[in-house]
Formats: structure tokens, sequence, C-alpha cells
């Protein structure tokens, strides 16, 4: 046994006490459909996908919000636990696909380009066509050029003059019966050119709601800037909107079908080979 010092007085150990030891928490794999708790703000949903900020929950209805992955902060069958990455199952046998669906091709250099184009009609279609097809474009090589607003659509047609071994594609949202679109769309009837679109009056409507984290698009009224409109009703800034839905988008099925069938028509018909005359 330690002699007590005679010279200790009630002041020489720690005033507090033991220091107070921080509290740990076993760990949990947030694994895709994980039903969890966030305790911080009582958000209660299932793990949607992990992005590199945190991890990205989804609520009953169907909203989804990023939440960082800090210790403790969850709660999975009443058990607070830390969220953390489930490791990466990784197949041999599994062949791999691009974020279109389609399978990868492995070490594919890619192809030279095509005669045959795909137009779209600004910055923000570019950037998604390329996010989803990205790879099947490179491998077929077609490339993707921007038309930045189609009134000059038949002009653009005129100049590319198209035919059997350079076919034309063209991407154009809002084109439904009557509108804009759709008439300049027929003024450009070509046999070597094919117009598809979607019935929105953005492409930024192309992306699931729910991908983005909103209950849904909100109407914006004839006259007013849809875009502007849109960040208005959802309290969000204009300059980070696009960056944030495009980041959210991880393949195909982050959009709507118009769009995907709109895109996979245009890729297959300037990829149809030419039939040489019998």
């Amino acid at each position: 046994m330690t002699p007590r010092d005679p010279w200790a007085g009630i002041l020489s150990g720690p005033i507090d006490g033991p220091a107070r030891l921080r509290a740990t928490y076993p760990e949990a794999p947030g694994k895709p459909g994980l039903p969890v708790r966030h305790r911080g703000s009582g958000f209660t949903g299932t793990v949607a996908r992990w992005e590199r900020d945190g991890v990205v929950l989804r609520g009953a209805s169907g909203l989804e919000r990023i939440f960082l992955a800090t210790p403790g902060g969850f709660d999975v069958e009443g058990r607070a636990v830390t969220l953390v990455r489930p490791p990466v199952a990784r197949s041999a046998a599994a062949p791999a696909v691009t974020a279109s669906g389609s399978l990868a091709v492995a070490a594919q250099r890619a192809r030279v380009a095509r005669a045959g184009r795909i137009l779209v009609e600004g910055i923000h279609d570019a950037e998604l066509v390329e996010r989803v097809w990205g790879d099947d474009l490179r491998v077929e090589g077609v490339v993707v050029e921007r038309l930045d607003g189609i009134d000059g659509l038949a002009r653009v047609v005129a100049t590319f003059g198209p035919g059997p071994g350079a076919r034309l594609g063209v991407l154009v949202d809002h084109l439904v019966p009557g509108s804009k679109e759709a008439r300049l769309a027929a003024d450009v009837a070509h046999p070597h050119v094919l117009v598809t679109g979607t019935p929105f009056v953005d492409v930024w409507q192309a992306v699931k709601p729910a991908v983005v984290g909103i209950p849904g698009w909100p109407a914006v009224p004839i006259g007013e800037d849809w875009k502007t409109g849109v960040c208005a009703r959802l309290h969000l800034d204009p300059a980070t909107m696009w960056p944030r839905i495009l980041a959210a988008v991880r393949s195909y099925a982050d959009l709507e079908p118009p769009l995907v069938g709109a895109v996979e028509r245009l890729i297959d018909f300037v990829t149809e080979p030419v039939t040489e005359p019998g």
C-alpha cells in the first residue's frame, strides 16, 4: 500500500474529480433501405445513399435530406449508433454497367467521332446527357453540341447538311403539340434528322424531384422565368441549384422516362449503320 503523502491536502488532486470519458457508440453499416432516425432533428427514414458530405435519408413522403455521419448521431432499432459507409461488394463475375444502364466496355478507347451529331438546347442539357450517357457516347463516337436555343434550328440543320452517313439528332424541351418548339421541329423535316424531346419546360424538370430532395417541381405561371420562379418558390439559391441537381443524378433511374427514351432514340438514330444501295 502506498503511504499517504502527509503534505497532500484536499486540493492536491483534480478539483472536478476524474475527467469525463467521451461516450462511445457502436458502428452500424448504413446500407440502403436501413430504417434510421436522425437524433438531432428527429427526421426518420431509410438510408437512400451515401454522398461525399454524408448520408442521405429518404422519408415516408419521398423527401430526401442529407446528414453528417457524426458519432452517435442516429438511432437504429432504438439504439444510438454511428453510421458508417457499408463496404462496397465487388464481384468479378458481375459485369459493370454505365450510368445509362449499358454494359461497360473494359479498357475501351473513345472512338473517332462520327460525322453525325446530337444537338441539345443548352449547357444544362449537355451536362446532364454527358453525366448519364457520356460513356456510351464515347464508345459510339457521338459528339453532343449545344444549340443555345432552338430559334435558329433550321439554319443549323441546313449548314450541317445531314445525309446517310451524317445523321443529326436534336433534343428539345417542351416538345408538345402547338408549342413553338413543335413548329420549329416541323420546319426541319428531313429523312436524316430526328427531333425528339420531352414535355418538360426545362431539363431540370426531367430530374425526379425526390432525387433532388424536394416534394415536387413548383408550378410557375406562363410568362415568368421558370428557373427563377422555381428557386423562389423553393427558397433556394439559383446560383447553386443546377450544381445540386446535377450532383444528385447518378444514373438513368434518377431521370423521368420521357427524357431517357428521347436520348436513347437519338443515340440509336445517329449510330444506325449506313445501308449501301444494292
